[in-house]
């Protein structure tokens, strides 16, 4: 079925993306430990962080203004609203229309720019120097992203991703063309930035010589620092669904329970190969210097802007 999805399967693939944000993020860093031959925490530890940090209590810094402590909310807020526009388990657009892939991107970039006023809120030296790496990176990436976009919504005449994976259909396996290949590269290059992940992060070290997304969250404490992580977690599997919507769509499965527990199967499996992909990328590769960044993220704007031009042409 490929028709217009009612509010509550949209509010409902949104609650369900929240959910298994850590389980993703569980299931990588299991993989990545099983990759280099140690036994590692089970795929549930990160919500077992999580409720830890939300019985705690918050310690912030004097220097800090009264907004730093709403930052979390917000940043949690605008993730979780751009999960509202990711498809799951039914393909079409919504019933009510909460916007496309450009508003899905605009929500992702206001998180990060919330994520960066907080570090530079409470003055410290780490969080400021994440924040002005994570802000020298977002421009690399954001604008490739918006082509990767583009170079797939030519096709469609449209950019919301429902719509989009509805006019694609089951006929995705198949019709792959040339721009269809140099997006999908695209998206493989710059999963890792989006994700936090190596070799432009590395989500495990706090070193300061490496870190970027964790340098900005330093400041934050307990349930502010519960709301970051999930805002994270969720962040990712965002993204990985974002990569599902654009190139491998959902199938018809029909609005039956039959039906929204095969689509939600065939959602799990792509973003369990997406995971399978990040964490071999994290096993086999090193972290770049941060002057290294941009020539490895020109690697994607090239394939990104290739994808454009041949649909444009």
């Amino acid at each position: 079925m490929t028709g217009e999805r009612p509010l509550d399967l949209v509010l409902l693939e949104m609650a369900l993306l929240v959910l298994l944000g850590p389980l993703v993020t569980g299931t990588i860093q299991k993989l990545k430990a099983r990759l280099q031959c140690r036994q590692g925490a089970g795929v549930l530890q990160p919500y077992r962080d999580l409720a830890k940090l939300f019985r705690k209590g918050t310690v912030q810094a004097d220097t800090a203004s009264g907004f730093f402590r709403t930052i979390p909310v917000l940043v949690l807020a605008a993730t979780v609203a751009a999960g509202a526009l990711v498809p799951v388990v039914q393909a079409g657009p919504p019933a009510i229309p909460f916007g496309d892939a450009l508003l899905l991107l605009g929500l992702l970039a206001l998180a990060r720019f919330l994520t960066a006023i907080g570090a530079l809120d409470t003055g410290g030296a780490f969080g400021g120097m994440g924040a002005s790496r994570e802000m020298t990176i977002a421009p690399l990436v954001e604008p490739v992203l918006m082509m990767v976009v583009f170079s797939t919504a030519v096709a469609a005449g449209t950019t919301e991703l429902g719509a989009l994976a509805a006019h694609r259909g089951s006929s995705w396996i198949l019709d792959w063309h040339a721009a269809d290949f140099l997006g999908f590269a695209a998206m493989l290059v710059l999963l890792p930035s989006e994700t936090g992940r190596i070799p432009v992060d590395n989500p495990d070290t706090h070193l300061e010589l490496t870190m970027l997304h964790e340098g900005m969250l330093l400041e934050h404490s307990g349930p502010g620092l519960g709301c970051m992580l999930l805002a994270s977690h969720t962040r990712q599997i965002v993204t990985l669904g974002l990569v599902s919507a654009l190139f491998f769509p959902v199938a018809a499965y029909g609005t039956d329970v039959t039906g929204l527990l095969l689509g939600a199967a065939a959602f799990a499996a792509k973003i369990l190969v997406l995971a399978i992909y990040l964490a071999l990328v994290e096993s086999s590769y090193a972290k770049l210097r941060l002057f290294r960044v941009p020539q490895y993220l020109a690697i994607g704007f090239v394939c990104a802007l290739t994808a454009l031009a041949l649909r444009i042409l």
